[in-house]
């Protein structure tokens, strides 16, 4: 048997074998072989040193650039680092361009190495192995596109004496003369405008002779257009750049910052090295742009109001027409008191809306792909928000009473009872109602998360005020109020009527679940459900008027107890079952395919039309156009008479690649429907959000007019 000390020997000198070599063994994940590699045998006390990402690729494979361009994911690496330890950011080499008209990306073929330069702290310990680790993630495409990640280590002694492995020198030394170099003597300015942008650069002597061929990336995925040819002139030392702008470039650039080099390699014949360009744009530049900005953004605020007011007249809203209705209702009687209701209810919407804002801006500043709805991607928040639904429907049904114990305080306390139940139903409303984008309210919010906070601020305050207005209305000239029926025992029964559309709001907020956490999610759900019922008995049994005062604050606390408690259990458990499922979506017929942006490409290349619907469970309006308008005998039967390839592009769960594709067409929601006629060439038609089965056919029919283009 072994000894501890035996043992402890033998690990350290198979730690000191792999830290021989400066590399750990290559893990292999699908078609990526990877590693860290460096040309460091051992590391010096203050002395930085180079680590590598090391990728290397089935053939036909490839991975993407700090900027993948139309289409990608760059690779990302988690140091997790011995204490004193810094890792900069990657290095990255300048990237092959890869033409899948009408698609053009930015990446690497066959093998590459990303270094990082790791700085030790100024005291190490002499013949100590470090361990460095990190979390590789990657996006590696051929057709398809396939996430890959794998945890890498490497292991390190620190010694007095610097030792090199010459081989990996000279492979960082290749990689490193692709890195482009911010250590040149160029200057460089630049001008924006709506329609191009325009890069100038100028040698500190005429006598640089440059190359024939030269590409410019900016650092900004959203700049410029890929697939555009490049104008770039060379003479005397100096270099323009025009390149037409991007649609989706909807801020004008403080700087224009990138890379220049010739395709060809990092050292032409020439001798031009890859350099990194950052180049200010004047405050003049910039005001011929904000002039499309400003207008852009006052079209926004208006579509964003629209689309508020329509989102009333969805589905999603429709579980808090209880609140609305009995809200109308009651103030028909007291017409003086219906103002502030329904500017509490404005103040609850506008709260909601703030808060979706903030939380949404500031994951999107972490570097997070999200988008309108993002919070039902969240089997966590479907959680909480299906107890929720069913709580108010235990309420509706008279099981328990919320208020009761107020309205015996005085009619003070009463009116601030109702006054929260106003701004409570604001909220809810808001909550409710993100599962659907309404007319109007898709690019507007689409156009708000490429705009800076203040004005993506505005965009969603409009869309608040817009979906309150109609409250607004009502309560501010309470004489409509009249054409509401008088109270009386009918509102009884209409209270619990309604409890019956919250309940079926809950089976459907389950069936979201399911398509994201499979059957276990479902029995946790039902679980947490049935602990609920328990503490709305409570609450009804032990905590109404009739009750003592020691009786019904143990009902309060019972309650409590069993409502955060069995939800917290909820969403901790949920947790560890998330993303079982297969989205229902992505496949429901043999005529639909599951959508991929290589596939389309693929597709239009061959003369083939495709239509793409971007879905997701959560979303109702897209469920009534599926049955309506899409997955009907007429529609399916032209799909295939007009040899049209239907594409199911599921958001039900996080999905970077889709929101990246939404965000190609200016959008972050659904429902989202984009016809691709025939030829790599032909512009993309983009449908209603509410869909008919005529519209649909009528754009299928329009596949054959020239001005769709050439089948």
């Amino acid at each position: 048997m072994m000894t501890t000390k035996t043992a402890s020997i033998t690990i350290a000198l198979l730690l000191c074998l792999i830290a021989s070599s400066g590399l750990a063994e290559p893990i292999r994940v699908g078609h990526v072989q990877a590693e860290l590699v460096t040309p460091s045998k051992s590391i010096q006390p203050g002395r930085p040193f180079m680590v590598g990402l090391h990728l290397v690729m089935d053939e036909h494979w490839h991975v993407y650039w700090r900027n993948p361009g139309d289409a990608g994911i760059p690779p990302s690496i988690e140091w997790q680092l011995p204490d004193g330890f810094k890792a900069s950011d990657i290095q990255w080499p300048a990237p092959e361009r890869f033409e899948v008209p009408p698609l053009t990306s930015y990446g690497y073929y066959r093998d590459i190495i990303l270094p990082v330069l790791i700085t030790p702290p100024d005291e190490l310990k002499t013949n100590y192995t470090y361990i460095i680790t990190a979390e590789a993630d990657w996006l590696v495409c051929k057709v398809e596109c396939i996430p890959g990640s794998a945890e890498l280590s490497l292991a390190l002694p620190a010694s007095d004496a610097a030792r090199v492995d010459s081989t990996r020198l000279t492979a960082f030394e290749a990689t490193l003369a692709m890195v482009p170099t911010d250590d040149h003597d160029w200057q460089s300015s630049a001008s924006v405008t709506d329609d191009d942008v325009r890069v100038t650069l100028s040698a500190s002597s005429s006598a640089t002779n440059l190359p024939d061929s030269l590409l410019f990336l900016p650092y900004d995925q959203k700049l410029i257009v890929n697939s555009a040819p490049q104008g770039i002139e060379t003479a005397s030392g100096k270099i323009s750049i025009h390149i037409p702008r991007s649609r989706h470039s909807l801020e004008t650039p403080e700087a224009v910052n990138g890379i220049l080099y010739a395709p060809s390699g990092s050292v032409d014949s020439h001798g031009f090295v890859p350099i990194e360009v950052s180049a200010p744009v004047p405050p003049s530049s910039k005001a011929v742009a904000a002039t499309g900005d400003v207008t852009a953004l006052w079209q926004a605020l208006l579509f964003a109001f629209l689309g508020g007011m329509i989102l009333n007249l969805m589905p999603c809203v429709l579980p808090v027409l209880s609140l609305k209705v009995l809200s109308f209702v009651k103030q028909s009687g007291d017409g003086n008191r219906a103002l502030g209701h329904g500017l509490l209810f404005t103040a609850g919407v506008l709260v909601s809306f703030w808060a979706l804002a903030g939380v949404l801006l500031l994951l999107q500043a972490g570097g997070e792909q999200l988008g309108w709805g993002f919070q039902l991607q969240s089997p966590a928040f479907l959680i909480v928000l299906s107890g929720f639904m069913f709580l108010f429907g235990l309420n509706l049904f008279g099981v328990f009473e919320v208020g009761n114990s107020l309205t015996g305080l005085g009619s003070g306390n009463a009116s601030q009872g109702g006054g929260t139940g106003s701004f409570v139903a604001g909220i809810t409303a808001t909550l409710v109602a993100t599962p659907c984008t309404a007319p109007f309210m898709g690019s507007a919010l689409g156009f708000s998360l490429s705009q800076p906070w203040w004005a993506a601020l505005m965009i969603f305050t409009f869309l608040g005020l817009g979906m309150a207005a109609p409250y607004v209305v009502l309560s501010a000239w309470p004489a409509l109020l009249r054409f509401v029926p008088k109270p009386g025992a009918w509102m009884e029964t209409l209270k619990q009527a309604l409890g019956f559309i919250l309940m079926a709001t809950v089976i459907w907020l389950a069936w979201v679940l399911s398509l994201q956490t499979g059957s276990e999610g479902v029995l946790i759900l039902m679980a947490i459900l049935l602990v609920l019922g328990i503490a709305g008995w409570v609450l009804g049994r032990f905590s109404n008027l009739s009750r003592g005062t020691l009786s019904r604050r143990i009902g309060y606390v019972a309650a409590t107890l069993l409502i955060v408690g069995s939800v917290g259990l909820g969403i901790f458990s949920v947790d560890s079952v998330s993303g079982v499922a297969n989205a229902a979506h992505e496949s429901d017929s043999e005529l639909w395919q599951t959508f991929s942006p290589e596939r389309v490409t693929e597709l239009r290349a061959e003369g083939r039309p495709v239509f793409i619907d971007f879905t997701a469970a959560w979303c109702l309006s897209c469920q009534v156009n599926k049955r309506v308008a899409l997955r009907t005998p007429a529609v399916e039967n032209r799909f295939q008479q007009a040899r049209v390839v239907p594409m199911v592009a599921d958001w039900t769960s996080r999905n970077e690649i889709i929101t990246r594709a939404l965000a190609e067409f200016g959008r972050n929601s659904v429902p989202l429907y984009v016809l691709y006629p025939a030829g790599v060439d032909s512009e993309p038609v983009i449908l209603p959000e509410i869909l008919t089965e005529g519209i649909v056919l009528e754009a299928l029919e329009d596949l054959n007019r020239p001005t769709l283009g050439a089948r």
